[in-house]
């Protein structure tokens, strides 16, 4: 099983600005409608573990549903699923490493974990694989970052960059486990 984090973040590491919005994410012209790997990693996992915030913020977003793969919500909150979303989304809560073990009994053996406080919760438990983070050459000055505190070092490595031709930038660093 291997869990993935695909995410973007500005130059100073946050995932949405002061005002919890993500529109700066275009704010880098992409005149070759680059996909920066988006394609390649939803064909790459089985399917999805985000956060209710996420969930919502993909709700107001000016698209189609964009992801073609099962989709579980992390939330102590949410007692149902938005309508017309019942057959794309599920909701799930608990213990991140039972759930975990659950969706691979169910056969989902490749996760894309995604929303600020979803990865820090599974980087807390020591539960991602891999980060794929896209850096948007922006400052934002402050907002929602990716990271919090750890209690524990986390050991990764860079395993590629690459720099497209708009100047976004995107590296992946896979874990170290002894």
């Amino acid at each position: 099983m291997t869990n993935i984090v695909f995410i973007a973040t500005s130059i100073d590491g946050y995932i949405a600005d002061k005002n919890n919005e993500v529109e700066w994410l275009h704010a880098i012209p992409n005149p070759d409608n680059l996909d920066m790997g988006f394609t390649k990693h939803m064909e790459s996992i089985d399917a999805l573990v985000m956060g209710r915030n996420t969930l919502e913020l993909v709700l107001t977003l000016d698209c189609d549903w964009p992801y073609s793969k099962p989709v579980f919500v992390l939330s102590n909150t949410l007692n149902a699923v938005a309508k017309g979303y019942e057959d794309k989304v599920s909701l799930v809560n608990g213990d991140l490493r039972k759930l975990t073990e659950e969706l691979k009994g169910k056969g989902y053996e490749n996760l894309y974990i995604d929303g600020g406080v979803t990865i820090q919760n599974f980087l807390k438990e020591d539960l991602i694989d891999e980060i794929i983070i896209t850096t948007i050459p922006v400052l934002l000055g402050g907002g929602i970052p990716l990271f919090a505190q750890q209690e524990n070092t986390l050991e990764f490595r860079c395993t590629d960059s690459e720099v497209f031709s708009n100047g976004i930038s995107q590296n992946r660093f896979k874990r170290l486990r002894s």
